[in-house]
C-alpha cells in the first residue's frame, strides 16, 4: 500500500497525489519527523499540519485500524536538536532538566485529557506514549469545518438560538478539564471546529507553559481571546482565564468580530457591540458577555456554573435590580469623564428593565399555575434541609492515605472513580505520595446512581529539601539519593589522594543540612583519585549525573 503523505489516501504508483496534489517526492526537513516515520510500530507520520512553541502536529495513519489520525509530537522550540532524516531528539546538558520537566508536564496533561473522552466537545485522545526521547499523542481525526468559516457562512454572525446549543457543551468540557486540574487557555475561533452533525470540537491543546508569558516556552496567545493575565510573566492561570476566552469566542460568534486585544482593553475596557446586535440578543446574554469579559479578574465570572446560569436563564428579579443599580452607579462615576451614556450602556439597562418586567410577570404566572407547587417554595426547601439528615452513601475520606494504596487494580471497578489531579502540590504536612486533598470532600453526599468522579491531590512533600551527608560516599549512590529527592545533580571532578576514585568529596556550593528548593541544581565535587605524575594537567571536568 502506497500512501500520500499529504492526505493519507492510496496513490498506487503515482508520486503526485491525484486527490490533493501533494508531491510525494519531497522531504520533510528537520527538526520535523521524516515522512513515513513509523511510531509505536503502528502510526505512519505524514505532512506537518501546524506547530506552536511546545509541540507539532502531523497527519498520520493507523496501520492497525486503517484510520487517518493526528500525531502530536512534543517539540519545545529552542530546547532540542534533531538532525536531518533522524527521529531521535537530542538535548544538551544545559537544557536537560528544563526539557524533562516540560516533557513530564506534556505527558501528564494529555494523559489527563485522554480520560475525558466522553465529552462531545473534545477530540478523543487514542494514545499517549514516549519514543525518540520525546512524547507523542494520537488524536482522533474528523472531517471538520473551521469555526470562522462556519460563522462567515451564517451571514457573518450566529443568532443566539443557534449559538446556545453549540456552546453549552464547551462549558461542560472546560468545567470537566478544570475539575481534573488542567485548562485550555486558548479557546478562540481558530481553535474551534464544527462537525457535519453540527457539534463544536475544541482543538489547540497545550500545557499552561505554552499559554502565558515568562516560561521556558515560546508562548502562543490568541489576540482578542487571551485574558489580560496571560500577558503577565508566569501568572497562574485558572478557570477564570478560560471563562474570558470562552466569552470572547462567543462574542465573536454573536457579533462577527472579536473584542479588542486584552492589553488594549486595560486602557479602554469597552466592548464594541452595535445597537442592532444588542437589540437582537437576549438581555441576559449581553450581561453575561460583559461579566465574562471583565478586564479585572475580581470582577469577572468566577466559575462555570455561574457562567452556565447567566447564559441559560434570565437573571432573577433581585439580580436584575442589582445589575441596574451597579450599571447606574458606574455611569454616575463616569459622568465627570464623559457626558451621556453609550449605546451599549443604554442597551443593557433597557434590556434589564424589560427582563425585570418579564420576570415579575413570570413569577405571577407561576403563582397562578396549579403545577407551581411541584417546584416548592424557598422556605420549604430550607426547612426540609434543616429537619432531615442525609442517610445515604457518602464519599470516603482519602486524605492522609498513600495514593498508591488507594488506587490499586480494582480502584475504578465500581461507582467511585478515582483520578489524580494534573499537578501534585508541595506540602509540609503530608509526605511525598500521600493524598493531601480531594474533590469532592470526604463525607459529601452521593446522590447520583451514575459514576462519581473523585479528584485526588497528591503531595510532593516539602518544597525545601534538606541536603544529606555526602562525604566519601559513592557517586552513583549520592546521585540516586539526590535524584529521588527531586534535585538535579551535576558532578565536578578533581584529583584528591584523600579520597578513592569516584568517591564524593563534598558539595560545591552547599553543606549538609542546608535547605534547597525542589528541582534545584546541586553540584558535588568527586575525586579522580591520586594524580599520576605523567598525567597531563588540565581543567576540572563537569558532567550531569542522572539516576533512574
Amino acid at each position: 500500500m502506497s500512501l500520500c503523505m499529504g492526505c493519507m489516501q492510496e496513490i498506487g504508483d503515482n508520486t503526485v497525489c491525484p486527490g490533493c496534489g501533494f508531491d510525494n517526492t519531497q522531504t520533510q526537513s528537520a527538526p520535523f519527523l521524516p515522512y513515513k516515520t513509523v511510531l509505536n510500530n503502528r502510526y505512519i507520520v505524514g505532512a506537518g499540519i501546524d506547530n506552536n512553541g511546545e509541540s507539532t502536529r502531523y497527519l498520520g495513519f493507523d496501520k492497525l485500524t486503517g484510520d487517518i489520525v493526528i500525531v502530536c509530537e512534543f517539540l519545545p522550540m529552542g530546547l532540542f536538536t534533531r538532525e536531518e532524516n533522524q527521529k531521535e531528539v537530542k538535548v544538551t546538558f544545559e537544557n536537560e532538566s528544563t526539557y524533562k520537566k516540560l516533557l513530564d508536564n506534556f505527558v501528564s496533561y494529555y494523559s489527563t485529557l485522554a480520560e475525558l473522552k466522553e465529552l462531545s466537545a473534545l477530540l478523543k485522545i487514542h494514545s499517549v506514549f514516549k519514543e525518540n526521547n520525546t512524547a507523542y499523542v494520537i488524536e482522533e481525526n474528523e472531517d471538520l469545518i473551521p469555526f470562522e468559516e462556519y460563522v462567515k457562512r451564517s451571514n457573518g454572525h450566529l443568532d443566539w438560538d443557534i449559538a446556545r446549543p453549540l456552546f453549552m457543551p464547551v462549558i461542560s468540557a472546560l468545567e470537566a478539564m478544570h475539575k481534573r486540574g488542567i485548562g485550555h487557555y486558548a479557546v478562540s475561533p481558530k481553535n474551534m471546529y464544527v462537525t457535519a452533525a453540527g457539534k463544536i470540537k475544541i482543538t489547540g491543546f497545550a500545557t499552561q507553559n505554552e499559554r502565558k508569558r515568562g516560561t521556558e516556552l515560546k508562548s502562543q496567545l490568541f489576540g482578542g481571546c487571551a485574558a489580560p493575565e496571560q500577558y503577565l510573566n508566569n501568572f497562574p492561570l485558572d478557570n477564570i482565564t478560560d471563562i474570558y476566552g470562552f466569552c470572547a469566542t462567543l462574542f465573536y460568534a454573536l457579533t462577527g468580530h472579536l473584542p479588542n486585544n486584552a492589553q488594549e482593553r486595560i486602557k479602554d475596557s469597552r466592548l464594541l457591540m452595535s445597537t442592532n446586535t444588542v437589540k437582537r440578543l437576549p438581555p441576559h446574554v449581553v450581561s453575561a458577555l460583559a461579566n465574562g469579559l471583565q478586564v479585572k479578574r475580581e470582577n469577572r465570572i468566577t466559575n462555570f456554573d455561574d457562567l452556565r446560569s447567566q447564559l441559560s436563564l434570565a437573571p432573577t428579579v433581585q439580580a436584575i435590580q442589582e445589575e441596574i443599580s451597579r450599571t447606574a452607579s458606574m455611569n454616575k462615576i463616569n459622568e465627570n469623564k464623559k457626558s451621556g451614556m453609550s449605546h451599549f450602556s443604554i442597551g443593557i439597562i433597557s434590556g434589564a428593565i424589560t427582563a425585570l418586567i418579564l420576570g415579575i410577570a413570570g413569577v405571577f404566572i407561576l403563582m397562578q399555575n396549579p403545577f407551581g407547587e411541584l417546584f416548592g417554595g424557598g422556605n420549604a426547601v430550607q426547612e426540609t434541609t434543616e429537619n432531615q439528615q442525609w442517610t445515604g452513601p457518602t464519599v470516603a475520606n482519602y486524605v492522609g492515605q498513600k495514593y498508591a494504596d488507594v488506587t490499586g487494580a480494582n480502584a475504578n471497578d465500581g461507582q467511585i472513580k478515582l483520578y489524580r489531579a494534573f499537578e501534585d502540590q508541595y506540602s509540609n504536612e503530608y509526605e511525598e505520595g500521600v493524598i493531601m486533598a480531594q474533590y469532592p470532600a470526604g463525607g459529601s453526599e452521593i446522590t447520583s446512581d451514575t459514576e462519581v468522579a473523585i479528584t485526588l491531590v497528591v503531595s510532593k512533600g516539602p518544597q525545601m529539601r534538606t541536603l544529606p551527608e555526602v562525604e566519601n560516599k559513592k557517586l552513583d549512590d549520592i546521585a540516586e539519593t539526590l535524584g529521588n529527592m527531586g534535585l538535579v545533580v551535576t558532578a565536578e571532578y578533581q584529583y584528591d589522594s584523600s579520597y578513592a576514585k569516584d568517591r564524593v568529596i563534598s558539595y560545591s556550593d552547599y553543606k549538609p543540612g542546608d535547605k534547597v528548593e525542589d528541582g534545584s541544581e546541586i553540584k558535588i565535587i568527586v575525586s579522580k583519585g591520586e594524580k599520576e605524575e605523567n598525567s597531563s594537567s588540565g581543567t576540572n571536568t563537569a558532567r550531569t549525573v542522572t539516576s533512574n
